[in-house]
């Protein structure tokens, strides 16, 4: 059974989404930030890595895959960019399964790319852009 919520913002709320996020989110360890080009995934995961507490630069993992980040209290965040991964073997490479699987958060982007890796459980955060410009997040949380 899925349980879907729904927030709606505008870009300079970001930081209110992010928090409401992280207080809906599930147990899961790996958060799928879906969404067209341009939707804000990578403005979300920056946003949701300074809620949790980051104290690192948060950028953009596109051409190095996996950006590792640490919250004050040194635990490790992982976000993924698989935009441009030319093959499952290059996520598999990269030791995309140990990240996944290591009991640590990850926030995956393009997540459908690597989808045979993904484990059963995931939460999706899932981003529409509204005509008027403002954001409707979904958040999926399905039950393993």
């Amino acid at each position: 059974m899925n349980l879907t919520l729904t927030y709606t913002y505008s870009l300079d709320e970001i930081e209110q989404a992010a928090q409401w996020v992280c207080t809906q989110a599930n147990a899961s360890k790996v958060w799928l930030l879906e969404g067209n080009m341009g939707a804000g995934k990578t403005t979300l995961a920056k946003a949701i890595c300074l809620a949790l507490g980051v104290t690192d630069t948060v950028s953009s993992p596109t051409f190095s895959l996996v950006n590792e980040y640490r919250t004050r209290a040194q635990e490790p965040i992982y976000h993924f960019d698989f935009y441009r991964i030319n093959s499952l073997r290059e996520a598999e490479d990269i030791g995309t399964e140990d990240y996944l699987y290591s009991g640590h958060l990850c926030l995956v982007e393009w997540s459908e790319r690597i989808a045979p890796l993904l484990p059963d459980h995931c939460l999706i955060i899932r981003i529409e852009t509204l005509p008027d410009g403002r954001r409707n997040l979904l958040l999926i949380q399905t039950n393993p």
